[in-house]
């Protein structure tokens, strides 16, 4: 008996031994393979090519795109791995223990010429007038990988294969002669952008990439493709043959056509902006740009302030900035503080507004605004969470549930809709809305469009372990204001407890200068505190959209500081010309709160001038000195406002978020409809000033209304 039992209980040890040997290996989630005979380390989920890639071996590829899903059809990142019969496809085949993969073998480097000799059997030589050429991927690995002449001598009799070219739209130029099928566009159209436009008709090489039926490729993130197209298939019909990338200078910037703080690339030439790139930002935009910060730039050119102006018998005349500064600056003195107002636009920099407040604070006035207003809070805003994107933009895709308050973020903040799209795909999120019907690129459940639908989202979003709420900016200044944030903070009490750093409660503001100025201590509430409270000197820092509401009194001498006149500038007494973001660059902050600096890559045309650099000036001529007077010393003013400020690039945490729910204004409102700005893609294209002098937004509004009237539109 004795002896069976210590055989049970030794049976027993080695049972627990082998257990842990097994679990050890299944803790360890890197695998051992040979590149090349020299051995490495990977992740056992990665494929061929990333491990590749990873440790610096340049492989080369077509379809392949890390953002997009693998499709193989290339074949230009073949391989030799040994213990397989044949070459394999880099980017399809995942790494097992001990592989050993060849990339500079004889037979590998065979294979891939052979592969770029059959691309270019139809390819065109058309690259002298290609927009591509000088940037083309087929280009570059032509002149690495392939070789200087082909044996296909059945062009001589028969020709090269032509393909008709597709119309998609006023943006997109594609010559689909070029096509190399490596259906990079076609995977981005159905995941990133949600629109089954594009596709592939027929095989071998009747095969053909376009549209099934006559329709535009309308989307607000379309300019992508044109980035992901590795051959001049698909190029920008606003910058056809304009230059060529060795003539071009580029600089680093930061988008402003929204919140999201979408980087960028400028490139221009002789002090003129020609095209704008997107710049990889893996917490931000990805390496996607909307359609509005790409090709809204010829807005620049159109109806600049070029001079000082001041108004003379009703019409403005063109004046010095001398004469002027002191003729305001009189006028400034000679008014009490307390009549001195300040109304910041949406492209302002946090310099201009931090100069702005300093200026009219030092005055012994407190009357700086921001255009919009809101009226959900009794904080005044001195908690972040209260007006922002309270997590970082690329945990949305984590979430599990949503529910968006009358927003719809496709068309207000397209790279943010993205994340909401990626979470959609590939983390199957529940999407609810409360709102009017718009037209978002997911599947979503309306909930109704009056505030108390809010309450009928707590059966949907039972259970959720990372629920997010986002609220629209524009509902914040409503009278639904109190009564839906209030909705809101009690949704989120039922769902318990949460991942940590986690706040369920987001806005999405739409201004790129919205965070800055309520950071800077500016106040929400323009038009109200001009009907409220007329001012007898009103300083507009580029603001235009409050006087499409409020008309300035006969008494009220308006002061437009801005690079482009709209309707402030037609009822301003005096125009000082500023700078816009591309001549004067600055530090802006997004929707999350991330302060990011903005170089500055043009020369303001004319006698324009650096918006922060004309207030101080003024504040001279007004007999009030600033202790700052260049972009050092002002940075030091900036870090003092808020540290955040010259903290650049890092995601400040959010802090007591808790007490957002006590801060809720009473209001005694029971509901009503809410309504949202931008429903359908033609109201995206010219939805504010800064598009509206667009001749590229006009042209895609106009394919828009006319591609809505056809028979296709539905489809």
């Amino acid at each position: 008996m004795f002896k069976l039992s210590s055989k049970l209980l030794k049976s027993r040890n080695i049972f627990r031994h082998l257990q842990k040997r097994t679990a050890g290996k299944v803790e360890d989630k890197d695998v051992n393979i040979f590149i090349n005979g020299k051995p490495v380390k990977v992740p056992k989920y990665f494929t061929v090519l990333q491990a590749l890639r990873r440790e610096g071996v340049t492989i080369p590829s077509f379809c392949y795109h890390e953002r997009l899903s693998i499709a193989g059809n290339c074949r230009m990142c073949l391989v030799q791995v040994e213990g397989m019969f044949k070459l394999q496809v880099a980017c399809g085949v995942p790494v097992m223990k001990d592989m050993k993969i060849n990339t500079i073998s004889p037979l590998t480097l065979t294979a891939q010429e052979s592969v770029l000799e059959f691309l270019l059997i139809n390819h065109p030589l058309d690259c002298p007038i290609c927009d591509q050429g000088g940037e083309c991927d087929l280009q570059d690995l032509s002149m690495r990988f392939g070789n200087d002449r082909s044996r296909f001598t059945d062009v001589h009799f028969m020709g090269k294969r032509a393909v008709e070219d597709k119309n998609l739209g006023p943006l997109i130029r594609a010559e689909m002669t070029r096509c190399i099928h490596c259906t990079r566009c076609i995977r981005f159209g159905s995941q990133v952008c949600g629109m089954d436009v594009l596709g592939t008709a027929g095989r071998g090489t009747d095969m053909l990439v376009g549209t099934y039926v006559d329709k535009m490729f309308l989307s607000e993130l379309s300019g992508n493709i044109i980035d992901l197209c590795p051959v001049g298939a698909l190029t920008a019909i606003p910058y056809m043959f304009k230059a060529r990338p060795w003539e071009v200078i580029r600089t680093n910037s930061i988008d402003v056509t929204d919140a999201t703080g979408t980087n960028i690339v400028l490139n221009y030439r002789f002090n003129r902006l020609l095209r704008v790139l997107p710049r990889e930002h893996a917490e931000i935009n990805q390496e996607w740009l909307s359609d509005k910060g790409r090709w809204a730039i010829d807005s620049l050119e159109m109806q600049r302030l070029v001079t000082p102006m001041h108004r003379f018998q009703g019409c403005l005349c063109t004046t010095e900035w001398d004469t002027l500064l002191r003729m305001i600056g009189k006028m400034i003195r000679c008014t009490e503080p307390d009549k001195v107002m300040a109304i910041a636009g949406p492209h302002t920099n946090v310099e201009t507004l931090v100069t702005c407040k300093d200026f009219l604070n030092m005055l012994g006035s407190e009357h700086t605004y921001i255009e919009r207003g809101l009226y959900h809070s009794i904080s005044n805003f001195d908690l972040r969470v209260g007006y922002s994107l309270n997590i970082k933009m690329s945990e949305i895709a984590t979430a599990d549930k949503i529910l968006l308050i009358g927003t719809n973020p496709r068309f207000e903040a397209p790279v943010l809709n993205a994340r909401i799209r990626q979470a959609y795909m590939f983390n199957e999120c529940d999407i609810y809305v409360v709102g009017p019907k718009c037209d978002y690129n997911y599947h979503v459940n309306y909930l109704g469009e009056d505030v108390k639908s809010i309450s009928k989202a707590v059966e949907g979003m039972k259970g959720a372990k990372k629920p997010l709420i986002f609220i629209g900016v524009a509902q914040l200044e409503t009278e639904h204001a109190g009564i839906i944030l209030k909705l809101a903070s009690d949704l989120a009490g039922t769902f318990g407890k949460v991942c940590c750093d986690w706040n369920v409660i987001n806005f999405i503001p739409r201004e790129a200068s919205f965070a800055g100025a309520l950071e800077a201590g500016w106040k929400s509430g323009g038009l109200e505190a001009v009907q409220t409270c007329p001012p007898q000197v009103l300083i507009s820092l580029g603001a235009d959209e409050i006087f499409y509401d409020w008309t300035p009194p006969k008494n009220c001498i308006v002061i437009y500081i801005g690079f482009q006149g709209d309707r402030g500038a037609e009822v301003a007494q005096a125009i000082l010309p500023g700078s816009a973001y591309t001549e004067a660059g600055g530090v802006f902050m997004n929707m999350e709160g991330r302060s990011q600096f903005a170089l500055p890559a043009l020369t303001p045309p004319g006698k324009a001038r650096h918006d922060w650099k004309i207030v101080r000036a003024l504040a001279e001529y007004s007999g009030v000195c600033l202790y700052y007077c260049d972009q050092s010393s002002l940075c030091c003013r900036l870090a003092e406002i808020s540290p955040n400020f010259t903290n650049l690039g890092p995601y400040q945490e959010k802090v007591f978020a808790n007490l957002l729910p006590h801060l809720v204004t009473s209001t005694k409102e029971t509901g009503g409809p809410l309504k949202v700005d931008m429903k359908t893609i033609r109201d995206y294209y010219c939805s504010d000033v800064f598009s509206y002098n667009s001749p590229t937004m006009i042209n895609a509004q106009k394919a828009a209304n006319k591609f809505a009237e056809s028979s296709y539109a539905a489809m």
